[in-house]
């Protein structure tokens, strides 16, 4: 018989059968043939390779129908993982999609009869999240592979760092804000109305000095030549006694405040040797502003390039991007102890170090010095003096 013609009933015959999206009750799985109509598939079931399938089949039939069972389930979620990942989708469109392919198991010769009934049991197994809603079943795919178990673990551990970071800066803030309320308090007297209760009560003062008695004035006034120079002698003393201790006041006070110049004189050196810019190549910075999107937002980089002091071209952490930012967009990194750091400002610039310990009251790291001519010494700096090394 030759080949039927172009658009004739059994060239058109032949390409629905192509197809494979033929009624599913007309289809055999042991069989792997699908009928066309009703008829078709009673000539089928009356066949001898169908006779001899089902004589197959008989001998263990739960054999076949776990088989076929474990076919379909790892073929769905090979396509749910595929196609859909991690998100959530309504469990007709993934059985549409997977029923779309021609040599798909078919649900009627697995031990599910509904899909209602295989998206329960892939919330039961724990393989799916499943919820149902007025327009139906959602599943979302469970992904347990180790390398994404990994993945999220570090993704963790990164936003608790972050979370971290965030809180230490959270407390410096506050620190600063008590600071600033507690001496606006001293500087600023409390004046308060004078009041008086009851309108009888006689409001006193009590201004006492001390005065010199009356009986002692007509004493000295009485008493003779001698006793009267003795008393101006020991006047004289007085004088004399209370005069070198104005001076030793005035001498200790002039010590104190030489101490309080080479204070001043100290700080105004630190002032002096401190710039308003900081950044300095390969460093670790986090980026802290919101502009570029979430994506960046509070993520870590390397200063790759430092432009005008001001600026820099980073090169983010993980991704690869680079990016142009201003030193405003950015913050230093404090790294655990025990890493090396470079100090970006103050007296100890451009010098490199190793993080010993945290002091959180006052805001500041303890540094041991790995370069310089001063290499080995310990001294404080400030969280915002310096940064992790890269």
């Amino acid at each position: 018989m030759g080949k039927a013609d172009f658009l004739s009933p059994k060239a058109i015959s032949n390409r629905i059968k192509a197809k494979g999206l033929q009624k599913l009750r007309w289809y055999c799985q042991m069989c792997q043939k699908q009928c066309r109509d009703e008829n078709g598939f009673k000539c089928h079931c009356m066949s001898e390779s169908h006779q001899r399938q089902l004589l197959l089949a008989s001998e263990n039939p739960t054999k076949f129908l776990d088989y076929f069972s474990d076919e379909f389930k790892s073929d769905f979620l090979e396509l749910l993982r595929r196609r859909f990942g991690t998100k959530r989708v309504h469990n007709n469109i993934v059985y549409n999609e997977y029923i779309s392919h021609r040599e798909h198991v078919h649900m009627n010769s697995t031990k599910w009869e509904t899909l209602t009934e295989f998206t329960k049991w892939l919330g039961r197994e724990g393989l799916c999240k499943v919820d149902e809603t007025p327009k139906g079943w959602y599943v979302q795919y469970v992904d347990r592979d180790p390398e994404t178990i990994r993945r999220q673990e570090e993704q963790a551990r990164k936003k608790k760092q972050d979370l971290d970071d965030e809180e230490r800066s959270a407390k410096f803030i506050e620190e600063q804000v008590r600071r600033g309320r507690t001496e606006a308090e001293q500087e600023d007297p409390v004046y308060t109305e004078l009041k008086r209760e009851n309108e009888e009560e006689k409001v006193a003062f009590n201004l006492s000095a001390p005065v010199a008695s009356s009986s002692k004035s007509s004493s000295v006034l009485g008493a003779s030549a001698l006793k009267a120079s003795a008393s101006s002698s020991s006047v004289k003393r007085k004088d004399t006694s209370s005069s070198s201790d104005s001076r030793a006041e005035k001498k200790k006070k002039s010590a104190l405040e030489e101490i309080i110049e080479m204070e001043e004189r100290k700080k105004k050196k630190e002032t002096s040797v401190r710039t308003d810019y900081w950044l300095q190549p390969n460093i670790v910075v986090k980026i802290v502003t919101k502009k570029l999107g979430e994506k960046y937002h509070k993520k870590k980089a390397v200063v790759m390039e430092v432009q005008d002091r001001y600026a820099a071209v980073v090169k983010m952490v993980g991704t690869g991007d680079k990016l142009k930012l201003d030193q405003n967009h950015l913050e230093t990194v404090i790294p655990a102890p025990g890493k090396r750091v470079l100090i970006l400002n103050g007296p100890y610039r451009d010098t490199e170090a190793v993080l010993e310990g945290i002091d959180e009251k006052r805001f500041s790291a303890t540094l041991t010095l790995d370069s310089g001519h001063r290499k080995g010494d310990r001294v404080d700096v400030a969280y915002e003096d310096f940064s992790k090394l890269a």
